[in-house]
């Protein structure tokens, strides 16, 4: 993973997600350039996904599940959101609503 700017990173996630139909919201615009991103992927029933970026040994990106693998309530993900948001000024808040549940993550996502 290259150390794409915030913004462009954003930009490109969204292009993704909205050309294969989803709909995509920038909940939170965090530091344009150093910023995290965090993915709240909406699903239908309320319930919702959390992908959180790490860096694993090598230093490459990956993403985690917080909140677990399985979709939990969406208000369970918004509080989670507004802790780290809270604490960490620079983060971006991406939300991703598709039927199908997809993140459109290129990086690995770490099985827990």
């Amino acid at each position: 993973m290259s150390d794409l700017k915030a913004r462009f990173w954003v930009d490109a996630l969204r292009w993704r997600a909205e050309s294969a139909g989803a709909s995509v919201y920038v909940d939170r615009k965090g530091d344009p350039d150093a910023g995290v991103v965090l993915v709240k992927v909406l699903l239908p029933q309320r319930l919702a996904q959390l992908y959180v970026p790490v860096r694993d040994m090598e230093g490459e990106r990956l993403w985690t599940q917080p909140l677990g693998p399985e979709p939990v309530d969406e208000m369970s993900v918004t509080a989670y959101l507004q802790r780290r948001t809270d604490r960490d000024p620079d983060l971006w808040v991406v939300e991703i609503d598709d039927p199908h549940g997809r993140h459109f993550l290129n990086e690995p996502i770490e099985k827990i």
